[in-house]
């Protein structure tokens, strides 16, 4: 199966490492320039600039790993070309696209999923176990944290020309950073209500927000509170949830989950598996995404996921640019 991955900074490079890995190697590259980080790794590798000429080699995949503004002018045509997809998160950077990105999707026929490898982590899976078999009761309220300095990303590279920092490839830490908007949906259920409040205040001479503290009403009546940024060091990524009995802690430092219950005076806690490297959720999304394709699995993370995650994301920066609350869904 021939596979075409579009965009070569470092997520596209690393999806092409794990499909070496994984034994594909009828790869074609699909490139602008664009990239900063040096080609040794691409050696002998057919390479492409024009998209028209890309797609005419017939690629039956195509990996959207490009700058978040420019997915959708590979994603388009390469679903009306049939081609299955992996689109990065987020989708897209707007709305603009998104009706025309599922009409090609449904007139070419090919498969979609979107690249929100969280949902692939096994401390986050056993949380979303957890919390289906109730284990703390009701959820309550939860929280999401992600702090990381900005110029510690890609350090090969002047961080104000990453796609992060820039507005016109969909940068800013809300879009950046959306990855919590996607897995609060698959641990809590669907958003009914955002407010947001973002700014530029870390210092880092960007033209894209670096702050956002942004709320979320959950439809099944729990809420949530999100914190982004571009410049917390040491990093921090961590989730509290807050249940009726008890409370679920994920800490991306140990990567474990630590519980407490109603009525318990020590806590629980559940290491993640010692074999464990933050590669493997990118590997296994290579992996699933080929059993996709083969009909053997359906997506981890669909196409409407995708768009739902992107639909928090664009209303939180509705609310900050409004000052109000954005409502998603009607509610009782």
């Amino acid at each position: 199966m021939k596979i075409m991955i579009a965009g070569l900074g470092s997520i596209g490079r690393r999806h092409l490492q794990n499909l070496l890995r994984l034994g594909e190697r009828d790869i074609l590259l699909f490139r602008t320039g664009m990239s900063t980080l040096p080609d040794d790794d691409l050696a002998g590798i057919p390479v492409e600039s024009d998209l028209a000429a890309a797609l005419a080699q017939g690629p039956e995949a195509v990996i959207v790993a490009n700058p978040t503004s420019l997915h959708l002018d590979v994603a388009i045509p390469a679903a009306e070309a049939g081609c299955h997809l992996f689109i990065e998160k987020p989708v897209s950077h707007s709305w603009a696209g998104i009706d025309d990105l599922r009409d090609a999707v449904q007139r070419g026929g090919g498969k979609v999923v979107v690249g929100f490898q969280f949902r692939l982590h096994p401390s986050l899976q056993e949380m979303r176990r957890m919390l289906r078999e109730g284990e703390i009761g009701r959820p309550i309220s939860a929280r999401w944290h992600w702090g990381e300095y900005l110029p510690d990303w890609h350090p090969w590279e002047d961080y104000h020309v990453s796609y992060a920092a820039r507005s016109d490839l969909g940068g800013g830490v809300v879009l950046t950073q959306c990855h919590g908007f996607d897995y609060f949906r698959w641990l809590l259920g669907e958003v009914a209500a955002v407010w947001a409040m973002t700014g530029n205040l870390g210092g880092l001479d960007l033209e894209v927000e670096d702050t956002a503290e942004v709320g979320l009403r959950f439809v099944q009546g729990s809420v949530g509170t999100v914190h982004l940024d571009y410049y917390q060091r040491p990093p921090l990524h961590r989730i509290e949830i807050i249940g009726s009995e008890g409370t679920i802690i994920w800490d991306g430092w140990d990567e474990a989950i630590h519980m407490r219950t109603a009525g318990r005076e020590t806590k629980e806690s559940k290491p993640v598996p010692p074999t464990f490297e933050r590669n493997d959720m990118f590997l296994e999304e290579m992996r699933q995404f080929l059993s996709v394709i083969a009909g053997e699995s359906e997506p981890v993370c669909s196409l409407s996921d995708g768009i739902a995650a992107l639909e928090i994301a664009l209303a939180a920066r509705e609310s900050a640019e409004s000052s109000r609350l954005v409502r998603l869904v009607e509610e009782t």
